[in-house]
């Protein structure tokens, strides 16, 4: 459904995460009011959590893959942090990060 070279957009959180909102005005800014199907998933297994490459909450998938992650990262059901350019540490990416990863999309392998 989404038109070539535009990455298949996975958000997962736990439940009540509260950085979702965050992660949503986020995504929201970075597309800059592209029309751009985003998928939620609420993940409460850590076996999920394993199956999905899910390394924190919230955790961004693009085409399947994590593009913010960090090598060896664990499966986890904890709250994630995101360290910014300017040094700064929060619970998403910042907008421009998110635009980053979104232009590359799925033309990057990480």
């Amino acid at each position: 459904m989404n038109h070539p070279g535009t990455p298949r957009v996975t958000v997962l959180t736990v439940p009540d995460c509260p950085n979702a909102p965050l992660i949503r005005r986020r995504l929201s800014e970075a597309l800059e009011g592209r029309t751009v199907p985003v998928e939620w998933i609420e993940v409460d297994d850590p076996d999920e959590a394993s199956r999905h490459g899910m390394t924190g909450s919230p955790t961004l998938l693009l085409d399947g893959a994590d593009p913010f992650a960090q090598v060896d990262a664990p499966a986890s059901l904890s709250c994630r942090l995101y360290r910014h350019l300017d040094g700064t540490v929060d619970g998403a990416p910042a907008v421009v990060d998110l635009r980053r990863v979104l232009a590359v999309g799925s033309d990057e392998t990480t």
